[in-house]
């Protein structure tokens, strides 16, 4: 694999086991000797700790600009309500009123405002923690309850990402804004998927969404059965690589119920992680 790169490990929807790859190969790949980093952007449910269990070092409050009305200052001429595509500042009875958690953070509001009755305030969205664990540096974003910035917060954590190294990114579920923030910019994107209609319906739209991303990708099947053959067949109408099956495996449930690696605690699985770094690397020389 090239010295310099980002992985990231997203799916179609939740529950497939992105974050069991992600940290999995996280950290075999330290075991290597080289220099990685997991980066959890699951920023509102995040659990790659729970099985990496880093040591937290540094806590940093994650902000974001919005705007702040001087009502003496406001005219009431409605030129930042016309402006914002959000709703997030409009005028009522000829004064300005912002909606905070609509605001997008653009700073148009302040622009078009003919008297200067609008400046920035910070507003806090959540918070990211970074440490280590195990060889593997680690960083996660954890979103204020209620709080709807979830690309925001991304954007922050992954701010922090090496800049020398391999960087696995434990991507949101779905195909929405938070995950296209947190694909954007990788190299190359694993996705995650079960071998259910469910899981085939959603991984058509995670190929959909990377395909439009012009990122290179390819596809690891969780809880693969021998006789199913669904998502085998698309991928093979689509020309999609199949780059790693794990099985469905009572043990790996059991390990991942109670918060161990697999490459921990069932060694014989270290070959199949091997595979899947191999398969990854294969495509990122190429």
């Amino acid at each position: 694999m090239p010295d310099d790169f980002v992985i990231a490990v997203a799916s179609g929807k939740g529950g497939t086991g992105k974050t069991t790859i992600a940290a999995n190969l996280a950290q075999y790949t330290a075991g290597l000797g080289r220099p990685v980093q997991y980066l959890d952007c699951d920023v509102e449910e995040p659990n790659g700790h729970i099985f990496l269990k880093p040591d937290i070092k540094e806590t940093i409050n994650a902000t974001i600009d919005v705007p702040e009305v001087d009502a003496e200052l406001c005219n009431g001429c409605g030129k930042c309500g016309e402006l914002c595509q959000y709703s997030a500042i409009i005028c009522l009875k000829d004064k300005a009123m912002v909606f905070n958690q609509l605001c997008h953070s653009c700073g148009g509001c302040m622009l078009v405002c003919p008297t200067g009755a609008i400046t920035e305030k910070q507003r806090e969205i959540g918070f990211a923690d970074f440490g280590a664990a195990n060889g593997v540096k680690f960083g996660q974003g954890r979103l204020k309850i209620g709080d709807i910035h979830t690309p925001s917060l991304i954007k922050k954590v992954k701010a922090n990402a090496l800049a020398e190294g391999i960087v696995i990114i434990d991507a949101p579920p779905g195909t929405s804004c938070p995950v296209i923030e947190a694909v954007k910019g990788a190299d190359f994107v694993l996705l995650v998927t079960e071998p259910t209609p469910f899981g085939l319906n959603d991984l058509k739209l995670a190929v959909g969404m990377v395909r439009e991303l012009k990122i290179p990708f390819a596809v690891v099947i969780n809880r693969s059965e021998p006789d199913e053959q669904m998502t085998n067949q698309y991928c093979q109408d689509e020309n999609i690589d199949i780059v790693f099956e794990m099985p469905d495996d009572r043990r790996i449930a059991e390990a991942y119920s109670v918060g161990k690696m697999i490459v921990d605690v069932l060694p014989e699985y270290k070959e199949e992680f091997t595979g899947l770094y191999e398969s990854v690397s294969k495509r990122l020389e190429g």
